[in-house]
């Protein structure tokens, strides 16, 4: 193996064209590919910026040459030469114009055959990807998303700087609090018995900022949740999280669409139409069955109750008794393609998402079947066609449920499964919404409590703060998510800045005043001495790179992603430690075997 010498990158693989034909120049990197064809030899050599190809001959110095013949994949090399243009022009690489004639080249490190291909189109397993992570992030479908991540951070951070944010980072040793998902906790050294945790989010403390007087504030931060692991979600993510001070929603939301119109346009070059669609949680939920509704597809959700009010079909009627609804769904022209068997898949869909059935009709050119219409009158079946607007060839699909918001939650998981089989979504839409006027708390059955959907902090709508202890479910937040295609984007809310009104959410939540403070104390201390109104929000940055560059799954877009049992296959991590470092912790390993 050689050294560089006095050879130093003059230029970048990806980055050099036809106007730079003629030109001498120094380039480094690995060899993707080699061939020899007989007294000339071609070797494609790929940086972070692309591939060119490179090519020794008969006239090519002699020991040059040599060494070009004893390239294989993954050698380390720089390579000195006259880039010139290619007699065989080709389209498959952005450089495909030109190529490098060498007279210099050194091998600045050899490889072993590699595990698999280092190439686009290869079949090869996860865990075999993700055990040799540094190997795949060398493909050029997995190298470009984290360069365009690294370029999508880029356009944050100028966005904000010109709204006059100010960039801090604020600590990942955290105090636990409750109110979230499950902690991962760090023990102290220095305070045995103590724990720190790493934070969920930046929330309390960008609060805080707001009241430091920072005015606006944003940190591309790392944030960590003990949860189970989906195509979306990872224990360490990273958050664009930002906080404002003398805002409305209105305002927030303005900030952010901003944002959003910058990055589509300098990533994609797309031009993202403002001010976007704004949704009430209850309209989302009762039209699209979601609070992150997919607006590239129709199949919207009816509320057929009245159609069916006075029934003798029984299972609707005790519904409807027990103060529940009936909605419906028109899965326009698929009779032909939605046979008794896919009605089946979609009924097991259903029952996963709480129904206890899906009811249904085809209605086609033979004739109609469905499992419920035998027991309706004539009256009814009249009523229900016109009110899905229902003709032949068309099939409705029904769930009845004394919770309106399970049987919407049902039918909109049915409406997306229909949608994804039938290719009924437009894949190269961005469709964009703001979900508002969600429901300031949620009953927890396993808890026996209202809980904050949101968090504690967050503002009640004016009109129905004197609800919060009197009637929490009927408490709207003033709180708001950004959706893309069906995926929450991102989310928050104005926070409470009236420390009478922050004892009062404590309160409703079930907290008793020294459970408050032993949480939150510092930040009821804090409000004593003046809070200005403020709200901000939080993008998951993981998933937004993912939605942007149309991959399936956050893994594509993170250089090192955990899998499925929170376990990260290149490192081995997590792992066991050298029982010195307990004993350094006082902690001891119990065996619940």
């Amino acid at each position: 193996m050689e050294t560089m010498g006095n050879l130093r990158r003059t230029n970048y693989c990806g980055e050099v064209s036809l106007a730079d034909a003629g030109r001498e120049m120094t380039v480094c990197g690995s060899i993707a590919r080699a061939r020899d064809k007989g007294g000339i030899i071609f070797a494609d050599l790929r940086d972070t910026t692309g591939i060119l190809q490179m090519v020794f001959d008969e006239d090519t110095p002699k020991d040059v040459f040599a060494k070009a013949e004893s390239l294989k994949s993954e050698y380390v090399v720089i390579a000195r030469g006259t880039l010139r243009e290619r007699a065989a022009k080709t389209d498959k690489i952005a450089t495909g114009d030109v190529e490098l004639y060498v007279n210099e080249l050194r091998v600045l490190s050899e490889a072993e055959t590699p595990p698999f291909e280092i190439r686009d189109g290869i079949n090869v397993g996860d865990d075999l990807r993700l055990r040799y992570r540094y190997l795949d992030l060398r493909r050029p479908s997995m190298h470009e998303p984290i360069v365009l991540r690294s370029k999508i951070c880029q356009v944050v951070r100028n966005y904000f700087y010109d709204e006059h944010f100010c960039e801090i980072e604020t600590p990942t040793l955290v105090k636990s609090t409750p109110e979230g998902a499950r902690d991962y906790l760090v023990p102290s050294r220095v305070q045995p018995g103590h724990f720190y945790a790493l934070p969920q989010s930046p929330q309390l403390y960008k609060q805080i900022l707001m009241l430091s007087g920072f005015d606006r504030y944003f940190q591309i931060a790392r944030c960590y949740r003990d949860e189970d692991l989906r195509a979306d979600r990872q224990p360490e993510f990273t958050q664009i999280d930002e906080e404002m001070s003398f805002v409305t929603e209105d305002d927030v939301m303005t900030v952010n669409e901003g944002l959003i119109k910058r990055l589509w346009k300098e990533i994609l070059g797309i031009d993202v139409a403002t001010p976007f669609e704004r949704m009430p949680w209850k309209e989302a939920m009762s039209r699209f069955g979601s609070d992150k509704p997919d607006l590239r597809l129709g199949l919207e959700i009816t509320d057929v109750s009245a159609v069916f009010a006075g029934t003798e079909f029984k299972p609707f009627a005790d519904t409807l008794a027990a103060g529940g609804s009936i909605r419906a769904i028109n899965a326009k022209a698929l009779a032909d393609r939605l046979t008794r068997k896919n009605i089946d898949k979609l009924a097991d869909v259903a029952k996963t998402y709480g129904a206890k059935g899906l009811a249904f009709s085809r209605l086609t050119a033979e004739g109609t079947a469905s499992s419920f219409e035998k027991f309706l009158t004539e009256e009814e079946k009249s009523a229900l066609y016109a009110a899905l607007g229902a003709e032949t060839g068309d099939v409705l699909l029904l769930v009845s449920d004394a919770d309106w918001v399970r049987a919407c939650t049902a039918l909109g998981q049915v409406r997306l499964e229909i949608g994804r089989k039938y290719d009924l979504i437009d894949k190269d839409a961005f469709k964009f919404l703001w979900v508002v006027d969600f429901p300031l708390f949620e009953y927890s059955e396993q808890e026996g409590r209202w809980m904050a959907m949101h968090h504690p902090f967050t503002m009640p709508r004016a009109e129905d703060i004197d609800k919060v202890e009197s009637d929490p479910g009927a408490c709207r937040a003033l709180a708001y998510d950004i959706v893309l295609n069906g995926v929450e984007l991102g989310g928050g809310s104005i926070r409470i800045n009236d420390p009478a009104l922050q004892d009062r959410m404590f309160r409703a939540l079930g907290f008793t005043e020294e459970k408050a403070r032993e949480s939150f104390g510092f930040l009821m201390d804090a409000y004593k001495y003046g809070a200005p109104p403020h709200g901000g929000m939080a993008y998951g940055l993981d998933r937004l790179v993912m939605l942007m560059l149309k991959k399936d799954s956050i893994r594509d877009v993170i250089a090192f992603p955990k899998v499925q049992n929170a376990g990260e296959p290149m490192s081995g991590a997590p792992d066991v430690v050298d029982p010195k470092q307990l004993r350094d912790l006082c902690i001891a390993m119990v065996d619940e075997h």
